[in-house]
This record gives structure tokens, C-alpha cells and sequence, in this order.
């Protein structure tokens, strides 16, 4: 018997939880743009994977139609046409089943810092991977004499 065991034991078990910064309509739907993106979360871009999104700062507002997009240009869509409660700017977005490969196939692509992992059990919340901070973008880079260059 075959099962995929990152995906299978821990998808249900993590949430990306993104605010939302932007709120723009258009001609086609109305845009809520992230503080996150496809550096945090790739499956929507890579594989078309469907993450449930719910709006948790607002949960009895009005049901309304909605695109979810990061801050990364390419094609940087988290859910397309979704029916969520109202969002307006700074409500808090649960991406659902982000715990299979969420930060192993998270990256700093555009130079985007990684988000702090942490772990809620028995109500209690405890840290288990810090913030990024941009030394972390640099720390392995080796400064090389200029005279190899010339």
C-alpha cells in the first residue's frame, strides 16, 4: 500500500493565515491582495491545488465573491472566484490545509522573508520556527576580492 504521509498526516493540521492589505474591484471580480504569496504557499500556482480560504476576522459577514492573490507578480493567485464573508482591509485570511510541504516548498523568491511557523496544542502556543529577518537573505554569501575579476 502506497500513501503520500506529508500530505495524508498533516495537511488538515496547518493554516497560513495572511491579512489582507488591498481590496480592488474590477470589470471581472474583486481582487483581496495578501501579505503572502506563492513563496509561502506554491501548490495553487504549481500544481492547481485548492486550498479552502476563510475569512476569520469577519466570519458573519456578507457572503461575497472574491480572488485571492499574493504579493508575488507571476501568477501568484492563492484561490480564484471564492465565496467568502466580507473582507476588508487588514482581516485576517485561514488558508487551510497548508501543513503538507508548506515551508519545505516555501522559498525567498523577490527576496520575500519566511514566515514564523508555530504550533498550537492543548490551547498553547508555542514557537517552532522564528520569522526570517533579513540577515537571513545574506548569511551565506561570500564576499569575493575584487581582483578575480579583472
Amino acid at each position: 500500500m502506497w500513501f503520500e504521509p506529508g500530505k495524508f498526516l498533516v495537511s488538515e493540521s496547518g493554516k497560513l493565515l495572511v491579512k489582507a492589505n488591498l481590496i480592488k474591484q474590477t470589470t471581472s471580480t474583486v481582487f483581496v491582495g495578501v501579505d503572502s504569496g506563492q513563496n509561502h504557499l506554491i501548490r495553487p500556482m504549481f500544481y492547481n491545488a485548492y486550498h479552502k480560504i476563510e475569512n476569520i476576522s469577519n466570519p458573519k459577514g456578507d457572503l461575497k465573491l472574491y480572488s485571492i492573490v499574493g504579493y508575488i507578480c507571476e501568477s501568484d493567485t492563492l484561490g480564484y472566484d471564492r465565496l467568502l464573508n466580507e473582507v476588508r482591509e487588514n482581516d485576517i485570511l485561514a488558508i487551510h490545509n497548508a501543513g503538507a510541504y508548506g515551508f519545505s516548498m516555501s522559498n525567498q523568491y523577490n527576496a520575500r522573508l519566511r514566515p514564523a511557523e508555530v504550533l498550537i496544542k492543548s490551547g498553547k502556543i508555542h514557537l517552532i520556527r522564528k520569522r526570517e529577518v533579513l540577515e537571513d537573505l545574506y548569511r551565506n554569501e561570500v564576499i569575493l576580492d575584487e581582483s578575480i575579476f579583472n
